[in-house]
């Protein structure tokens, strides 16, 4: 793989998608060289072509914890802290497992009066830098690749309580609305969350709309506000309308 390569696929690691004319520029070569270097990484089924540019390929595994926690921190980072404006002294709320999630994690570190149930090591480790913040682990198996906590004993756990709050996020959102995800362990956790809620926050970013997982967690009818990055498109404006599920788009 050659260095421009490399540097193609860690652009579209942190921003979700390149494209040609973009890439041009930065690299100061023709567009033909882009269009043909993105086909050879297509090709390695390293990046998936789409109409100007390519995005990150999809498939039926997930990318890195790594990968995933550097993609897009500027975004997540300002929809956490939209997400976080939302939540009151004196909650309990649940978070669940992703890079989203632990995003506003940090964005409630001077929150005080939380309590606040997790799934998630990273979360629970962010957490303990806020003194006026009670942290309940669920427990369960844990996954070694982003510290989350999965299976029978998390469900479990997570029914014994009823919160203010779920804040969860996804692998994939596609155009009917559906959230999406990898494991099914994990979706199993988050429908529980979502079930033990009065109230539910999805937190994603634009790169959630131009990717796909085969396993169905919720729709965003059941989410009360979903806060993002970019608008969504039309046709998802107008259904969450219908739902009266709510767009808050980061920085609008």
């Amino acid at each position: 793989m050659s260095f421009r390569h490399q540097e193609i696929l860690d652009i579209a690691r942190r921003e979700g998608k390149v494209t040609v004319e973009d890439l041009a520029e930065r690299f100061d070569v023709t567009a033909q060289t882009i269009r043909r270097d993105l086909g050879e990484l297509a090709e390695a089924g390293r990046l998936e072509r789409v109409h100007g540019g390519a995005i990150l390929r999809s498939t039926i595994a997930n990318i890195g914890y790594e990968d995933r926690r550097d993609l897009n921190g500027l975004a997540k980072g300002a929809i956490a802290a939209a997400c976080a404006r939302a939540i009151p002294e004196n909650a309990s709320l649940f978070l669940n497992i992703g890079t989203s999630t632990e995003a506003v994690a940090r964005a409630l570190l001077t929150h005080p009066g939380l309590l606040v149930v997790t799934n998630n090591m990273n979360v629970a480790n962010i957490l303990v830098e806020n003194p006026k913040c009670e942290i309940i682990l669920t427990g369960g198996s844990l996954r070694r690749s982003d510290g989350g906590l999965v299976g029978a004993l998390t469900m479990r756990t997570i029914e014994q309580f009823k919160v203010d709050f779920a804040v969860i996020g996804c692998s994939a959102l596609d155009e009917d609305g559906d959230l999406l995800d990898f494991d099914t362990q994990e979706v199993g956790v988050s429908q529980t969350i979502i079930a033990q809620a009065r109230r539910t926050f999805l937190v994603a970013d634009h790169t959630k709309f131009e990717r796909s997982a085969p396993v169905r967690i919720a729709s965003l009818r059941e989410v009360e506000r979903f806060y993002t990055d970019r608008p969504v498109s039309p046709r998802l404006a107008e259904l969450c309308r219908g739902w009266s599920t709510a767009v808050e788009v980061a920085g609008d």
